[in-house]
């Protein structure tokens, strides 16, 4: 069974920073994908960035979050981390951490079929 835990949410005042944590547990072997969604109130879940599982330089990002947020991964402790920089306020959201066996670090979160229970992230003005 996948087990999917963020961890670093919080609150932050505008221009700061923050990095995110999802720890991974169980058949993490069949991962090829993992990423980061968002969900902000009264709006849809959306795609954050995305990175292959066994090739850190294959990244995938939204566009409104190219040069602010940074995906990384640390295989050996079945760890991926968003760090994000220069946070505006309409960054609140809960982040959730997916993951998937499809390759191709997409954006749509249909494709992904574990999920973490989500960290909230609140960016002050």
């Amino acid at each position: 069974q996948v087990q999917l835990v963020e961890s670093g949410g919080g609150l932050v005042q505008a221009g700061g920073s923050l990095r995110l944590s999802c720890a991974a547990s169980g058949a993490t072997f069949t991962f090829n994908t993992m990423a980061w969604f968002r969900q902000a109130p009264g709006k849809e879940r959306e795609f954050v960035a995305a990175s292959s599982w066994s090739n850190s330089d294959n990244t995938n990002y939204a566009d409104s979050m190219k040069g602010r947020f940074t995906i990384s991964r640390d295989n050996a402790k079945n760890t991926v981390y968003l760090q994000m920089s220069s946070l505006r306020p309409e960054d609140t959201a809960v982040y959730y951490c997916a993951a998937t066996k499809y390759g191709g670090t997409s954006y749509s979160e249909r494709l992904y079929e574990y999920w973490g229970q989500g960290t909230q992230v609140t960016v002050s003005s």
